[in-house]
Parts: C-alpha cells; structure tokens; sequence
C-alpha cells in the first residue's frame, strides 16, 4: 500500500512520420515534448480511492473493501493482460458512471480502474521496470483506443526521439534538438474511429492504400536518415529536405482519410509566413506542429533547432 505522497509526471508526443502506418507494421519516428501530464498519489485514510482529472471534469471515488472483494484472479502479478470483454462489463459496474457520462470520460475511468487494480498487487518497484510500466501503459491505450501502435506510450516511458517499428524501440542517433510550435486546432478527433477508418480504407482498396502505407514508411526513412546526418551542425538544405517531406507526409494522411480540415487551413497559413506545418497523432484534438526555419522570428540561433512547445 502507499504509505506516502508520490507524484510522477510523462511527456507528451509528437509523430514526425509514421501515424497510422505504424499501425500496419511501418516505421514511425516520434519526439518527446517538454510538456508533462502530472499524477500525484496521496494516501488517504477514509477507505476510499479517489480519482481526480480535473482537465475533462472526473472526479470519482470508489470503496477499497469493495474494489479488494471483486475477482482479480486474472491479474497475476507482474503479468501485462488485455481486458476480456466479460472483464471489461464488470469493470463498467464497478464504475458506477451514469449512462449518458462522455465516450472520454468512460475510458479514462476504466483505464484508471483496470491500471489500479492490476499494478497495486506490486509492492516493489525497481529502475529495471520501465519496460514493465511502458506495457501497463500500451494497455491503458488499449482500453482507450482499441488496437494502438505503441507509440504514444513507448515514447512518454522512454523519452527522446525514438524510432518504433512493430513494437521494436530505438533511439534516434544523434537528432538535432527540434524547435516545436504545437498548435491544439480544439477540434476533437477520436482515434479509435481514425485507426478503425484507415483498417476499413485498406481492405476496401488494398491495392490504393497498400502502397500509400509503403510510401509513408519510406518518408520515415528518408527523415531518420536525414536527421542522423544532421548531428551537431545542421544545414539549411537539410531542413529543406525535411520540409518536403512533411508536406508529401500531410498528403498521404489526406489520401488516407484522416486529414483535418483545420490543420489544412494552418498549413496554408504557417506557408504564408515561412512556416511549415503537420498533422501530428492527437486522440482527443487535432493539433498541428511547426518546424520553426533559420533568419525568422522566433527561429533557431546558430542554425540549430532548440526545444520549444506552447500549451
């Protein structure tokens, strides 16, 4: 049990290349930002678990004696398990949310609740979990989003800039230190229906989609390759070549159908200003970033990219 106040904290993502090929087995490159979501634990002694997320309006409260009496046989301790259905109708009840409770408000709750059941039967944590917490983190995405890549929850555990390719990680050799602007559209965009979108495409037109997923995958790779060559004195040719790239990128998501109307119309507007932007894998809102260029405001000093991210 706790006995003290924990806080913990993740970074968020941001996908140069690869979002939704990725679920089909393709290369994606993905960056850490410096913007951090917060979980602080509390021990409390009233017999209660209390759940508070306070940016989507949660706040819930369950009985320990309760939730210690119900059947968690198929959690076994340290083992990583997908929720059956039966399991996920008894974590429902458990919930006790009303009927008309928000498709993102259900989720995050049963997420929380099948996380909190299945890590608190660990008692000792040690520095060589992080493998452990990013695959109790990959089935909280499950829980949320049905059939996720892994990325999100590989590149929050592990931080940096990595490279994911069917559940294989790797740390990007020697990137430059991005200089983001993260634009939130507050359009919301649900990922599941996204993903679910793009699978349905594929069967539908295979011999279409089949090759846009390849040709996504070879952007991947042309920008890692790039990026390894940029090190420690990058050239203005080189982001030139970048920004190509995520322009036939934010194409090949249009063809996809996962395009954004909105973040089209930023595109047209960051290139109006020497900007280029994408879109990027949000789940609850598409965003858009921007790869800020040399000899503009707000840009880089000694041609080199310097961390920056805006809310």
């Amino acid at each position: 049990m706790l006995s003290e106040v924990l806080l913990v904290s993740a970074p968020g993502k941001v996908i140069l290349h690869g979002e939704h090929a990725v679920v089909h087995g393709k290369v994606a490159l993905a960056v850490a930002l410096n913007l951090r979501t917060f979980l602080r634990l509390q021990p409390h002694s009233n017999g209660k678990v209390d759940l508070s997320l306070p940016n989507i309006g949660i706040k819930r409260a369950w009985d320990v004696a309760r939730l210690q009496s119900l059947d968690t046989s198929f959690l076994e301790q340290g083992d990583v398990t997908t929720p059956t259905p039966e399991q996920v109708e008894k974590l429902k009840e458990v919930a006790g949310l009303p009927d008309d409770c928000a498709v993102t408000k259900r989720l995050a709750v049963l997420a929380f609740l099948y996380l909190y059941l299945s890590i608190c039967r660990k008692q000792r944590w040690t520095k060589e979990d992080l493998e452990l917490i990013n695959k109790w983190a990959f089935q909280g995405e499950r829980m949320i989003h049905g059939n996720p890549s892994g990325v999100d929850n590989a590149v929050s555990t592990w931080g940096g800039a990595l490279r994911y390719h069917q559940g294989k990680i790797s740390s990007l050799k020697r990137p430059p230190a991005l200089q983001i602007l993260l634009t939130n559209t507050k359009v919301p965009r649900n990922t599941r229906a996204l993903v679910a979108g793009v699978r349905n495409r594929l069967l539908k037109f295979p011999e279409i989609v089949a090759p846009l997923l390849t040709s996504i995958d070879a952007i991947s790779l042309e920008c890692e390759r790039v990026l390894g060559e940029m090190g420690e004195a990058p050239a203005l040719e080189q982001y030139l070549v970048l920004e190509e790239l995520i322009d036939m990128n934010q194409h090949h998501l249009n063809a996809l159908g996962v395009g954004h109307a909105s973040l089209d119309q930023l595109c047209q507007v960051t290139r109006a200003h020497g900007l280029h932007s994408k879109l990027t894998g949000a789940g609850g809102g598409g965003c858009g970033i921007t790869l800020l260029k040399p000899g503009i405001p707000g840009g880089w000093s000694s041609q080199k990219w310097r961390p920056r991210s805006r809310p």
